[in-house]
């Protein structure tokens, strides 16, 4: 199986590590929802600041559903832009490129290549709900596989594709019939039993070992440890935008055998990222303008917080920002 760092497409990619990854938020002028390119580079350099180990753009977090397929790889290209500028040359991009069609996955994969994307998060197909079967899902990733550019994470997230949740057996097939194309799975649905059987067939990346390559990546930072102990290579957290320091010292305390701590922190952790969790994208971003000066609100028809909503938030996560601007 082909590791995360082979040439594919005619490029070498950055490779991918075990650790913290964020699915960055995407900001907005606040009076005209334009999008606002130097918060997001500001953002983005934050991040890398901070220790997480690669960023994902136009992700569910990053609104990509209420974007323009120019907007979306101006994202892509301006945090590709901010991270090179600031020094963080070799923080990967994972760009989402979701589509419904073969077709445009594809083109949408060529695109933020080019853009600097390293790799390509994907859910799958799901609009056309009552005609799609696993047959139907296998095909469209090892087609888009074939044909994309750049590698492809498959993005598990049944809230987000009409209930579809791909199962360990299918995951397993996909990365043998690609040979590594299909170089890793975000977890999204939660299921850690589902993780520990796809990173053990696929000898994943953990804090053990590079392994093949492949990566078995959490999406809720509820079970960042749980992650880690079942060979998991990594999360990639919307708290993370808010938290990343604390995202990033429980997974390295675990990483470093540092066990009662690491546990002790992810009780922090997952109390703050609940909050996060339950309000969404307008409660990360007012966490954000919150607790470091930016951040603003979704673009409508999300619904914008309003002041006493935005002070639970605050209280919500008191605790973990403590601990966060302690580190």
């Amino acid at each position: 199986m082909a590791t995360n760092g082979s040439t594919n497409g005619g490029a070498a990619r950055r490779p991918l590590k075990h650790g913290i990854y964020a699915p960055t938020m995407t900001f907005f002028d606040k009076e005209t929802e334009d999008v606002d390119v130097s918060t997001i580079k500001k953002h983005a350099v934050r991040l890398a600041k901070a220790g997480l180990v690669g960023l994902v753009t136009m992700g569910s977090n990053g609104e990509a559903v209420h974007m323009t397929r120019q907007e979306k790889i101006l994202v892509t290209r301006s945090t590709r832009e901010a991270l090179d500028e600031a020094g963080f040359n070799d923080v990967p991009v994972i760009a989402g490129c979701s589509e419904n069609s073969v077709r445009l996955t594809v083109e949408l994969c060529t695109e933020a290549e080019a853009a600097g994307a390293d790799y390509a998060l994907i859910l799958p197909p799901s609009y056309y709900r009552a005609q799609t079967s696993e047959t139907l899902i296998f095909e469209y990733y090892t087609a888009v596989a074939k044909q994309s550019p750049i590698s492809i994470i498959l993005y598990n997230y049944p809230g987000a594709a009409s209930g579809i949740d791909m199962d360990s057996d299918f995951m397993i097939k996909l990365a043998e019939a690609t040979n590594g194309k299909v170089c890793g799975a975000k977890f999204t649905c939660g299921q850690t039993g589902k993780l520990t059987r796809v990173a053990a067939a696929t000898n994943a990346c953990s804090v053990k070992s590079q392994g093949s390559g492949w990566m078995a990546l959490g999406g809720i930072a509820d079970f960042t440890i749980q992650t880690a102990v079942s060979g998991g290579s990594g999360m990639i957290v919307g708290g993370a935008n808010v938290m990343p320091k604390l995202n990033v010292k429980v997974w390295n305390l675990w990483a470093v055998g540092d066990y009662d701590k690491a546990m002790e922190l992810q009780k922090v952790l997952s109390a703050g990222d609940w909050v996060l969790t339950k309000s969404s994208i307008a409660g990360t971003k007012a966490a954000i303008e919150l607790e470091f000066g930016y951040g603003g609100f979704p673009r409508r028809p999300l619904q914008r917080l309003d002041d006493q909503e935005r002070q639970k938030i605050k209280e919500g996560i008191a605790n973990a920002m403590k601990i966060e601007n302690s580190l």
